[in-house]
């Protein structure tokens, strides 16, 4: 079986985590590709730091601090404190010495020519993806970054999206976001091949704003989805309403949508094929998508409770099978 799935950083890590424990009970010589989102992308201290990307490839790669779901475990911050001793700013957004030597040899390899899909697949190979059967793909090999329009004292001004996510942790209302340097990508070699080949198409419960909404906008992505001849099935990142992790309600307010799972599944009507939700939202009712209950809480609890989910939607792409 051949998995692609269209992903953010913690939510989506933490499901195609369960995915893979679940295609390793089921169908062991699966190939899994994800394609993660690349708009979160931020220069700091002079590095090139990829938040989705790095968050994949730790959870994936055995490596990430599941207390927090981001960041290396075991982790220390000597380096950052360093650089707060000096005055350098930010200092909002958190980095470990472990996980400064990621941002490092990116930024060598980026400076020495390579591409982010080159950059990408040797940090998936130190991580031991390939072994699982995983490829990581970013959406795009062209640098764009997501930032947020806010509206203060009658006057907007534009921020980046990691220091509205995570310093103002999202209480300023959005007016808008703002992809720069979407217009000049192009998807990734692999990407659109790999959604076009599948034998299902994932969509975890990622930001259906920030991160799949922004896989999306890369030209050829969306076509590519209503094209492939495989059920493109979704997990809902909402329950009752509210997100699970982050601030995906103040995100869909920004850009005029109602916080339900069923107008999280409107966004991907014209090729969404199948629905999870939560039971508390069996109502959902979405025309031209078929939409099934699972019978337990959307809950990733534990990894074994997500590979549970990740069964149910693989079920789900069976039933709806084109």
């Amino acid at each position: 079986m051949r998995v692609t799935a269209l992903a953010g950083g913690v939510g989506g890590a933490r499901f195609l985590r369960g995915l893979r424990r679940h295609l390793d009970a089921v169908a062991p010589d699966s190939e899994l590709t994800v394609v993660a989102n690349t708009g979160d992308d931020i220069t700091l201290f002079g590095l090139r730091v990829c938040p989705d990307i790095d968050t994949l490839l730790y959870t994936l790669g055995g490596g990430v601090e599941e207390s927090q779901g981001w960041g290396r475990a075991e982790e220390s911050t000597r380096v950052q404190g360093e650089l707060a001793a000096y005055g350098a700013e930010p200092q909002w957004f958190s980095l470990g010495d472990l996980d400064f030597g990621t941002h490092i040899v990116r930024s060598q390899w980026l400076g020495q020519g390579l591409t982010s899909s080159e950059v990408t697949a040797r940090l998936a190979t130190r991580w031991g993806l390939p072994e699982q059967g995983i490829t990581l793909l970013p959406m795009t090999d062209v640098p764009v970054e997501t930032h947020v329009v806010l509206e203060e004292d009658g006057e907007q001004r534009a921020v980046h999206f990691q220091e509205w996510w995570v310093r103002m942790q999202a209480a300023v209302p959005a007016s808008r976001f703002v992809v720069a340097g979407l217009d000049r990508a192009t998807a990734a070699p692999g990407v659109l091949d790999a959604i076009r080949q599948a034998d299902v198409v994932v969509l975890p419960p990622s930001n259906p704003v920030v991160s799949i909404g922004i896989i999306l906008g890369v030209p050829g992505v969306r076509d590519a989805l209503r094209g492939t001849a495989a059920p493109v099935v979704g997990v809902s990142p909402l329950i009752s309403g509210r997100p699970v992790r982050g601030h995906a309600d103040a995100c869909l307010s920004a850009i005029g949508v109602e916080s339900s799972s069923a107008a999280v599944a409107g966004l991907y009507a014209d090729f969404l094929d199948g629905w999870l939700v939560d039971p508390a939202d069996a109502d959902v009712s979405v025309r031209g998508v078929t939409t099934a209950m699972h019978p337990a809480p959307l809950l990733m609890t534990d990894v074994e409770a997500t590979a549970s989910i990740a069964g149910s939607l693989l079920e789900l792409a069976d039933r709806v099978r084109r």
